[in-house]
């Protein structure tokens, strides 16, 4: 009987040996993350503000008026607005003696509410254009990386030309391929 309290007794103390061993390692690891994420660096940055003297304090809040003065002489640049191409661009081609396809899901990207206005009514040459230029490349070159970057940066330029002849800038900052499957 002796032999079986001494033996529950060691397993209850390996048990809280564990829990307590367990419960270390969750607050180091807690405490590690909040570390490299710089969560204390915040509480030192107040610790040392509370013993600065007055005059320190003061230089300081000058030092940041002047960071503010400059975040607010920078101009936030407006939200990009994207325009999706629909329905998807389709066009095809005559490869090694077989009829081929491209199918392109367009979307613009652009920064005004001009701009955007002014893609919406010249669509239709907008599309154009871009299934003359898709149909006019050559299938093998589309099928690599740097065929469909140059083909991406031709229409951009495509389009552009376009905008600028319309409403005297440029308008789209971006031609960005969505989807691009080739069969």
């Amino acid at each position: 009987m002796a032999e079986e309290n001494e033996s529950s007794g060691g397993g209850k103390k390996k048990l809280i040996i564990f829990i307590v061993l367990g419960l270390v390692l969750i607050g180091a690891s807690v405490g590690g993350t909040l570390f490299a994420l710089g969560f204390f660096d915040e509480a030192k940055t107040e610790q040392t503000e509370e013993g600065d003297s007055e005059g320190e304090e003061n230089s300081e809040e000058a030092e940041e008026g002047e960071e503010g003065d400059e975040m607010e002489a920078a101009e936030p640049t407006p939200s990009a607005i994207y325009l999706p191409l629909k329905p998807a661009i389709i066009v095809n081609f005559e490869a090694r003696g077989r009829q081929r396809y491209l199918q392109a899901e367009v979307t613009l990207m652009m920064r005004t509410d001009q701009a955007l206005s002014a893609a919406e009514l010249h669509m239709p040459m907008i599309r154009n254009a871009l299934v003359m230029l898709f149909s006019g490349q050559i299938y093998e070159e589309l099928q690599t990386p740097e065929g469909k970057e140059l083909v991406r940066q031709l229409a951009l330029e495509e389009v552009q030309t376009m905008m600028d002849r319309e409403i005297g800038e440029p308008g789209v900052e971006q031609v960005l391929f969505t989807n691009f499957v080739m069969q």
